[in-house]
């Protein structure tokens, strides 16, 4: 069993920003599957066969209360979960897929880490910079994208990065996605 959990915030003023990044990718999953959510584990839920897709709505710095619900109902490893979210510090148009690691500074991740009690899971990062050089971070995550048919390109491809990580080794993704493709 494979847990894909995307980061985000619930509220609909949120939807489109840059930090939704990782509930993007899971709504194309959602619709490409063909699924509905479900209210489970203080999020958006939804099972196909052995695949768990979890939006948390505990919001983004809170990420980790969710997803330990989830791990800790079915079983799970770090191992067995996918985290999806932004990373500034890469352009719009990259992936970047590392089996485990630091928080980088991510809150969501942070969060994960601290309630998990563990930094080896499985992460896809989708790039959504470059921060411009006078503007807060806070401020730079929390706006729509500006490139939204660049944006539609990364989300789709994000979403077969996904089907990849259920069928292929860690060097293999890395190799396929490790880039910048728009």
């Amino acid at each position: 069993m494979k847990a894909i959990i995307g980061l985000g915030n619930p509220e609909i003023k949120y939807k489109n920003t840059r930090h939704n990044v990782g509930f993007m990718v899971l709504d194309k999953i959602l619709e490409k599957r063909k699924l509905n959510l479900s209210d489970k584990f203080d999020s958006f839920f939804a099972k196909d066969g052995d695949i768990l897709l979890l939006l948390p709505k505990t919001y983004m710095n809170l990420s980790g209360i969710a997803v330990s619900k989830l791990i800790n109902f079915y079983k799970l490893n770090p191992a067995d979960i996918l985290v999806i979210y932004d990373d500034v510090s890469l352009p719009l148009g990259a992936l970047r897929f590392r089996e485990k690691g630091s928080d980088g500074g991510h809150n969501g991740i942070k969060s994960i880490i601290k309630e998990i009690g563990s930094s080896d899971f499985p992460r896809l990062k989708v790039g959504i910079g470059p921060q411009p050089e006078k503007m807060p971070l806070e401020h730079f995550v929390l706006q729509n994208f500006s490139d939204v048919d660049k944006l539609d390109k990364v989300l789709n491809l994000a979403s077969l990065a996904v089907d990849d990580f259920l069928n292929l080794d860690f060097i293999h993704l890395q190799s396929k996605y490790n880039k910048v493709h728009f």
